[in-house]
């Protein structure tokens, strides 16, 4: 009960003699500390919105503009062409001044009013640049006379030492392409799906959407693109994710690993020390908005929407028994550990300053090492937000709404992250790597199904044997966002924290540190019984999921690209050949593009199975000759790069037709057009995970310091997901997945399908590539301190 005493600014007790009041220094001191270190934030804050409301100008630029009015009028002549007179004439307080500060105030707001109209000016223009996108669709190291100005341009008014949001009143709105293009793109991509019959059928009712109830749909989303930012997000948030009531777990969370051969120190509490710390550090450069904006392309500087980020810490899913909704809050100066059944309340904080990484270590040891059992009901109340969506929300209501289970649970939800501390040992280890990487992964998306919080935005999880991994909630971000905060984690964790010799966090340690804080639970018998339901069909689900982990290490994009080849566009046609020679014919392909050139932007679908792919792998498969090959293939390549460039660009198709849809369920229309271009599954999920912040790592002296990416479960019951990493020039990671309970499905074997793929495409390519013996290298797991 100590740390429960701490917390307490004042105690008194009635005697006889009175009220006998004590009031607690310590917890005061805290009560203060806390204050300043809201109000230094809320002073950043303030600042920083000052900055990025003036952008791509600077404040300073205001003096100059004044100053600058000012000289001119020292030499009689009248810049305002007689605005500053007029001005001068209606100011309100006229007659209490004198004539030369009238003149002197008037001068001040027309130049303010002026500089406020250049801002305006020099915003508008970056915006139009933005909207330019024609860079992207050029040859590759061959860039036009009209696309060289436009660099110089941008660069002109892009500013000097953008803040994290500075653009993003600069960002172009996301276009609403025409709904005649939009289906004529959406037959072209189901045409190699679909025998002639079937693609008669589905013209037919393409052309019927298109001249009638189209029209009138488009009209809404017209009115809904001139007056939201995005015409897509919002809805898309909505509906396909907080709208969701099976589980997240496996449905729609998905993970990101460790090193692949290194473990830098095999303390847990140390691994969980360093990267705790530096979880917060880049939480306090995501305040101060020091965070480089993310380009598109480092040697032009295309800034990337930013408004995902506001969201990564300290925001939780909340169910409700027809939608979720997301809550986020400004602060929160602890995490939410849960370790053998018990959850804890770690502060990071003390006297308003972080903890060191040895402070942090010492402070999880402790959890580590504390005895105490958990309470009645509590081991496996996390599978409350592992089950469905609705029986979580109810169980909620009933029983989390007030008293200490309230109070508990607003501590986890509030946290600026989860934590979980396993007793499991995991990553490439043991007798069979390749198994144990398996294991890493199904662990990382699932666990025990009890042992997440899968609302969470992100749960850590820290391994016994040091290794950890990261599980993110889908619906406030996009894996590309969460995956720049890992890279910098991992990063500092390893290249600028460090270890010890024994493996310990470097620093000192306050002994004197509350110890952290247990969670009290009061669950009724009624609680358990829906915990226990919850649990049995997250189970379920956990246990129909069949992984596949492997790296690639027998050639990479140095390679492909050597061959004049995206790399991109390599696997993906890979990854269709694969699947065709498993099930002897093509299927609706997804693959994760990005639309974050435009506000708010998140994703959008390539449709990867195209014509020109699938009669170059029916080509391949039927023993064309060479040069046919190579000409179908540089022709389906070409047709990915323009499918994945037009889909960045607001020239997609999923997105605008899945906004159709929505507008005509509130419009009470049905469309069997659209109905069943929604219902259609796709049963290739595919996403590429790239390395954003090449300059946090060493590829050339220490390639083994990086991630090897992350996966996702599979979209469709009888269907893949596959995520895969490009790691330097020799390496590409795939993550595969799909459900045991598929009797036409099996990862391990379509893994093998895709090395064989690969294999042959570069056999294509390049006639002298010869495939090695073994096809995978199992690499024994080293531990190194840089």
């Amino acid at each position: 009960m100590a740390e429960a005493h701490q917390a307490v600014a004042f105690q008194f007790t009635v005697t006889p003699e009175g009220i006998d009041l004590q009031l607690s220094h310590q917890a005061l001191t805290e009560i203060y500390l806390s204050g300043v270190r809201s109000w230094k934030k809320k002073i950043i804050r303030l600042k920083n919105s000052v900055i990025t409301g003036v952008y791509p100008a600077s404040p300073s630029s205001w003096l100059f503009v004044v100053i600058a009015i000012l000289a001119t009028m020292y030499t009689r002549s009248d810049p305002s062409m007689g605005l500053i007179a007029k001005i001068q004439e209606h100011l309100p307080v006229s007659q209490s001044m004198s004539t030369q500060c009238q003149a002197l105030v008037s001068a001040v707001l027309f130049s303010t009013m002026l500089w406020l109209l250049l801002i305006f000016t020099m915003r508008l223009c970056l915006k139009q640049l933005l909207s330019y996108h024609r860079w992207m669709f050029e040859q590759h190291g061959k860039m036009s006379n009209t696309t060289k100005v436009w660099v110089a341009l941008v660069r002109i008014f892009s500013g000097r030492k953008p803040l994290l949001y500075s653009y993003q009143g600069s960002l172009p709105n996301l276009p609403l392409p025409p709904i005649k293009d939009t289906v004529k793109r959406y037959l072209e991509s189901v045409r190699p799906l679909m025998d002639d019959t079937e693609y008669e059928r589905m013209n037919n009712l393409a052309a019927e959407f298109e001249s009638s109830l189209g029209n009138r749909l488009q009209w809404y989303l017209k009115l809904k693109a001139l007056w939201a930012a995005n015409y897509v997000s919002d809805w898309w948030e909505e509906y396909v994710y907080l709208r969701g009531r099976s589980p997240l777990m496996v449905n729609s969370n998905y993970y990101g690993m460790d090193f692949l051969y290194v473990t830098p120190t095999p303390i847990q509490a140390a691994r969980a020390g360093n990267s705790i710390y530096a979880f917060f550090l880049y939480r306090r450069k995501l305040n101060k908005e020091e965070i480089k904006p993310v380009s598109l392309a480092t040697s032009i500087g295309i800034p990337l929407c930013a408004a995902q980020c506001e969201r990564i810490f300290n925001t939780t899913r909340t169910p409700g028994e027809e939608t979720d909704s997301v809550q986020h809050w400004q602060d929160s100066d602890y995490i939410a550990v849960y370790h053998r059944g018990r959850y804890f309340r770690l502060r990071v904080y003390q006297a308003g300053r972080l903890l060191c990484p040895r402070e942090i270590e010492f402070q999880i040891q402790r959890i580590l090492d504390d005895p105490a059992p958990p309470s009645k009901g509590e081991a496996n109340l996390g599978a409350l937000t592992a089950g469905d969506r609705i029986p979580w929300a109810k169980a909620r209501t009933k029983y989390f709404s007030s008293g200490v289970n309230k109070r508990s649970l607003d501590c986890i939800e509030k946290a600026a992250f989860f934590v979980t501390l396993d007793d499991d040992e995991q990553g490439m280890m043991g007798d069979d790597p390749a198994a144990s990487l398996d294991c890493y992964a199904k662990s990382l998306l699932h666990g025990k199904c009890y042992d997440r919080w899968f609302d969470k935005s992100f749960s850590v999880v820290y391994f016994k044997n040091g290794k950890n991994g990261i599980n993110a909630e889908h619906s406030w971000a996009d894996a590309p966002v969460l995956s720049h905060l890992w890279e910098y984690t991992l990063a500092t964790d390893c290249f600028q924290l460090g270890y010890n010799a024994e493996g310990h966090c470097k620093g000192e340690v306050d002994s004197s540190l509350p110890r952290p804080q247990k969670l009290n639970w009061e669950i009724p018998p009624e609680c358990e019984e829906q915990i226990s339901q919850s649990l049995a069909v997250a189970q379920a689900l956990a246990d129909d999921v069949d992984f596949h982990v492997f790296a690639f290490r027998d050639f990479g994009k140095g390679k492909v690209k050597r061959c004049r080849v995206s790399p991109d566009a390599f696997i993906q046609i890979a990854l269709q050949l694969a699947y065709f020679r498993s099930r002897r014919t093509f299927c609706l392909t997804y693959e994760s593009s990005m639309t974050r050139l435009f506000r708010e932007g998140r994703t959008e679908t390539v449709r990867s199975c195209s014509n020109e792919s699938s009669a170059f792998v029916r080509a391949l498969e039927g023993g064309e000759v060479r040069l046919c090959k190579l000409r179908l293939f540089r022709a389906a390549s070409e047709k990915h790069q323009n499918l994945y460039r037009m889909a960045m660009t607001g020239a997609g198709i999923d997105r605008h037709l899945f906004c159709l849809y929505v507008v005509s369920k509130y419009l009470g229309v049905e469309s069997l057009f659209l109905k069943e271009v929604l219902a259609e599954p796709w049963r290739l999920s595919t996403s590429q995970t790239p390395i954003q912040q090449m300059e946090l790592f060493d590829m050339v002296n220490h390639p083994e310091y990086v991630s090897c990416g992350g996966g996702f479960g599979p979209v469709a019951d009888d269907g893949y997901g596959v995520s895969y990493s490009i790691l330097g020039e020799n390496v590409i990671n795939f993550h595969i997945s799909c459900k045991h309970s598929c009797p036409d499905t099996d990862a391990h074997k379509f893994g093998a399908l895709i090395r064989k793929a690969l294999h042959d495409l570069m056999q294509l390519l390049s006639p002298n590539h010869k495939e090695p013996n073994k096809t995978e290298e199992s690499r024994p797991e080293v531990k190194k301190d840089l």
